[in-house]
């Protein structure tokens, strides 16, 4: 069991719920309103209501109980192995396939998938629910991502992925650019008040976010990108692109949906890294799959 303690140092006068939700973005409002009716937050040692108006000096403390182990089991899945050894696998992952379980998404999932190729010899490092899994791609996002059997070379490539030496490049399809053919978004990303389940743009409670981004070809109202990745934040590329005005074609939770495809038309082509285990420089490349071709088809026609 965790405990989270505060102490009121400004925005005084706040609902409790509200200033807990500005100080530890990483709670939902969800999570935290299950917390309150069980009597597991507390301001100055007694349970409190959401609508308790915060002084300066108040003590609030927030116990998180255990989580509730739950068993990830082994699912036959076919899946695209590009590459594998003793250490590591790189999975060139479909289009609407869940990376690991989630609510709502506890089955068929990439780990469910992994654990039975693997027979289980996936890195322990994130746990029950996430074993192997070093980095996510989105839902529906495609593409290449790598997977760790060994606790030595999930720590080697997550190290990689924090000092921002694993290269990640994406093929997209998003609205026009009709102007700037190249460029750079550098702007921090941080998780929507108005929605926990979303990112945005914004200075507070966020970190640094880079994307580059290169129009491969012009269809009038809509354009092919590649984009490669400084950073690797959640939703990067989606809410990046959407922030100036070019979302990503069919992307319902960051623009709008679309005719031409269901979910974002957005493929994570190629990646990069030296292996953790025998140092060599790693670099894999995969082709546009089916739905993102037929899209293209479609837009050349228009």
């Amino acid at each position: 069991m965790d405990e989270i303690l505060l102490e009121v140092t400004e925005d005084v006068g706040e609902r409790v719920d509200k200033w807990i939700i500005k100080s530890r973005s990483d709670l939902s409002r969800t999570l935290l309103q299950r917390l309150m009716s069980d009597g597991l937050v507390t301001v100055n040692g007694k349970p409190t209501a959401k609508s308790l108006k915060l002084k300066e000096g108040d003590r609030v403390k927030i116990i998180l109980p255990e989580p509730k182990l739950l068993e990830t089991l082994p699912e036959e899945i076919p899946i695209e192995i590009v590459y594998e050894d003793a250490h590591l696998l790189v999975i060139n992952k479909p289009k609407g396939m869940v990376v690991h379980p989630a609510p709502g998404h506890y089955s068929g999932t990439l780990v469910n998938a992994l654990l039975y190729h693997c027979e289980g010899r996936l890195s322990s490092i994130n746990g029950v629910i996430r074993p192997g899994i070093v980095h996510r791609i989105d839902k529906d996002t495609s593409g290449l991502l790598v997977a760790a059997k060994t606790d030595k070379a999930h720590t080697g490539l997550a190290e990689q992925i924090k000092e921002h030496t694993f290269t990640r490049q994406y093929f997209a399809i998003a609205h026009g650019i009709s102007k700037e053919k190249n460029g750079t978004v550098d702007a921090p990303l941080g998780r929507s008040i108005k929605d926990r389940k979303k990112m945005c743009v914004t200075e507070k409670n966020s970190k640094p976010a880079k994307t580059e981004y290169e129009v491969i070809e012009d269809y009038g109202n809509y354009s092919l990108l590649k984009l490669t990745l400084h950073t690797g934040r959640t939703h990067q590329i989606r809410v990046h692109m959407s922030y100036i005005g070019h979302y990503i074609l069919g992307d319902e939770v960051y623009g709008k949906p679309s005719k031409y495809c269901a979910g974002q038309c957005l493929h994570a082509k190629k990646i990069g890294f030296i292996h953790p285990v025998t140092q060599e420089l790693m670099e894999f490349d995969s082709v546009l799959p089916d739905y993102f071709l037929q899209v293209l088809d479609i837009l050349r026609r228009v």
